[in-house]
């Protein structure tokens, strides 16, 4: 059974890595198959290899066993789950289930008290891409979608699509220049169907739109 090791680019530098930045590279090595299932994640180890304390190591830990790439068990700490890569997919399909529905019932309401926020957001995120501006495509990203959710009108959607959001959104930060090609397209045209008024169309572009991160999640498992 192996344990985390960095590489040259992964010591200490003069910025300490966030929770954020250790659980992608944690996330990363275990999609790119440098960690694989049962493997050793020391906190330890990797407090030193990112240059930080073990607080924000544990962050990220709880963070990746949320998104089930890891286990956490007392007194024998960190291990990679083995069930990690194929857990990524199934969720991103319960996803595809919920925002289909999500921009049926937003069509339906022709986005509620949300229309000004979904032009805006479309707007925003068609000129990040256009500037290639890459950094701030993912948080725009998900607030479409969140948005989207909302609108929808059932909180009980809209709560279980957060958390689903939540647990996925390492997909909308990794491979991020490749991802933002088209993206806002499918953006935009979602939230046309939806302030149209046309359920059917919202349903199928937020279908094709979510597919194409599920092909993103298959080439990386």
């Amino acid at each position: 059974m192996g344990t985390v090791s960095g590489t040259e680019t992964d010591g200490p530098s003069s910025r300490p890595a966030t929770r954020d930045a250790i659980a992608a590279a944690i996330r990363d090595d275990v999609l790119d198959g440098r960690l694989t299932p049962g493997d050793r994640l020391p906190e330890p180890m990797l407090a030193e290899r990112f240059g930080v304390s073990r607080v924000p190591v544990r962050e990220a830990l709880s963070q990746l066993q949320s998104e089930g790439f890891i286990n956490l068990e007392r007194f024998k700490g960190a291990t990679v789950s083995g069930a990690s890569r194929t857990d990524a997919l199934e969720v991103m399909q319960v996803r595809r289930g919920l925002e289909v529905f999500g921009a049926q019932l937003a069509a339906e309401r022709r986005g509620g008290a949300y229309t000004d926020e979904l032009r805006m957001i479309t707007e925003s995120g068609t000129a990040a891409e256009q500037s290639h501006r890459h950094d701030a495509v993912p948080p725009l990203v998900m607030r479409f979608h969140t948005i989207v959710a909302e609108a929808s009108g059932n909180r009980e959607l809209a709560r279980m699509l957060e958390n689903t959001l939540r647990r996925i959104a390492w997909v909308f930060e990794r491979e991020v220049e490749s991802r933002a090609d088209g993206c806002w397209r499918d953006h935009t045209a979602i939230a046309k169907a939806i302030l149209d008024g046309s359920p059917v169309q919202a349903g199928y572009l937020m279908d094709e739109h979510v597919r194409k991160d599920e092909d993103l999640v298959r080439t990386l498992l």
